[in-house]
């Protein structure tokens, strides 16, 4: 991939105007200069696919499908950037956030195509009876398996912008249809109406974001929402990719396949009917072939999910009200489409190595939803980087930590959000003090944590606070001495 040189525009708050050039190939300067101001740039971004033709109802045209001919195609995006990260947003294919860099380390979080191949023609399983990836994380509706919405420009708008915080907008309305849509999905237009919120603010390491469907109805109205993530942290922004070190983190106990995706439970001990144990799959080198698995019976409140990669232990985790989004679904090409990797452009494959994480309003595909009459859902979502850390055990909107205890150790691993703001850390045990000191947050490494139980101490549990310096709590947490 390339981006195009950008037309910048002038941002008034900024000590500087962006002057970079966005292109996903060159090597991120994780030394860049530092800044207390967010902003906004625009840019263009180039994307490849092989040659094929679609209706004006974007139905797959017969026949045209010509995997020896490459194509490029030229989308304008919006690149939001502060000391922290830099984010690239394509609105008009599809309402995506495209990319998500990690400045202290220049690494991607997410996965993005070379080059983009079309599949599933006439297999009745997509709305528009055919598919194409090309990554980011994007708003799904209002059916399954990508929805209607994919491959449609949203529009965009700047909400607030100030040396503190950028808000910017992608919304888009479904009042279209695609008469030859296959039987299982919803005939005509819902008229939901959609805004896709996503915020950067200068003090913060991580995106926030906010899904706001309206039903402009007087009657309600039948839906699924999902929120599509396709992960790969930890990644050379020239080539993003999820690799065998990879490791899907959620607080989930058991799982469940569909029929044809059953071979992906073989190894994981049964819990009964329908449930397997959620062991084995989730490192992304046991996923034998392609397949879908869903958090069973859902995400039972735990409000994060993500992976890491733990070939450079970073990681990039979702953090929501999953009472709302309470459906996790999980789907990866399997692991041979990363050791049979190929040259995307000599021979162009859809199948690709990548971990697609979905937030679901139900608990699985075609599971539909009711949006109440005049109603509305708003989904908030924050996407936190990780250094670091081998896995979460709690995570909130201001820090994420992994957190255990032996019979002789206290160990804690943390990241903050916010890694200007230095932290005070205090482990006890029972009425016994292990560890009460200030702590300077390490951007770039995370923060690591040991430190002895002594004997003699009464209770079966470590509890922990971190709080700011001034005393205002972040998270608190205990866990069992195991």
């Amino acid at each position: 991939m390339a981006i195009h040189a950008p037309s910048h525009r002038r941002i008034t708050f900024a000590v500087a105007i962006l002057s970079a050039v966005y292109a996903f190939p060159a090597v991120v300067d994780a030394a860049s200069p530092v800044s207390d101001s967010v902003s906004l740039g625009e840019s263009t971004v180039s994307w490849s696919t092989v040659k094929y033709a679609t209706s004006a109802e974007n139905g797959f045209v017969s026949g045209s499908l010509d995997k020896k001919t490459i194509v490029d195609h030229t989308f304008k995006t919006y690149v939001l950037e502060n000391r922290y990260l830099r984010v690239i947003l394509l609105p008009e294919f599809g309402g995506r956030i495209l990319s998500i860099i990690y400045k202290p380390t220049g690494h991607e979080q997410l996965y993005r195509t070379e080059v983009g191949v079309p599949y599933g023609m006439k297999a009745g399983v997509f709305y528009y009876d055919w598919l194409m990836v090309y990554g980011g994380t994007f708003p799904t509706f209002p059916d399954p398996e990508h929805g209607k919405t994919w491959l449609k420009p949203w529009d965009f708008k700047v909400e607030k912008e100030s040396a503190g915080e950028v808000t910017v907008s992608m919304s888009l309305k479904d009042d279209f249809a695609y008469s030859a849509a296959p039987r299982q999905f919803l005939e005509g237009s819902t008229g939901i109406e959609a805004t896709y919120y996503v915020t950067l603010k200068a003090d913060r390491a991580a995106l926030d974001a906010r899904v706001v469907l309206k039903n402009p109805h007087d009657k309600p109205v039948d839906y699924e929402y999902w929120t599509c993530t396709t992960l790969a942290p930890g990644s050379d922004p020239k080539n993003p990719k999820t690799t065998g070190g990879a490791e899907i983190i959620a607080p989930i106990q058991a799982y469940s396949t569909p029929t044809w995706s059953a071979n992906l439970s073989e190894g994981d001990e049964s819990l009964g009917p329908g449930r397997s144990r959620f062991e084995k799959l989730r490192f992304f080198k046991n996923w034998p072939t392609m397949g879908i698995a869903y958090a069973m019976p859902d995400m039972q409140a735990g409000n994060f999910w993500g992976v890491i990669n733990h070939d450079n232990e970073e990681g990039i985790i979702r953090i929501a009200d999953n009472m709302v989004t309470r459906g996790l679904k999980m789907w990866t090409w399997g692991f041979p489409s990363f050791t049979n990797e190929t040259d995307a452009r000599k021979d162009p494959n859809e199948a690709r190595p990548y971990i697609e994480l979905w937030a679901g309003v139900s608990d699985q595909f075609f599971h539909r939803a009711k949006l109440p009459a005049q109603g509305e859902v708003s989904i908030p979502e924050t996407y936190s980087p990780t250094v670091g850390m081998s896995n979460v055990t709690d995570a909130n909107e201001n820090i994420l930590i992994n957190f255990s205890a032996a019979a002789s150790e206290v160990n804690l691993q943390l990241f903050s959000i916010e890694p200007a703001t230095p932290l005070r850390v205090t482990l006890k045990h029972g009425d016994r003090i292990l560890f009460d000191d200030a702590v300077t947050v390490d951007p770039k490494n995370g923060n690591r944590i040991s430190t002895v139980i002594p004997a003699g101490g009464s209770g079966d549990q470590v509890e922990l606070t971190i709080t700011t310096v001034d005393g205002r709590e972040l998270i608190a947490a205990e866990t069992k001495i195991k």
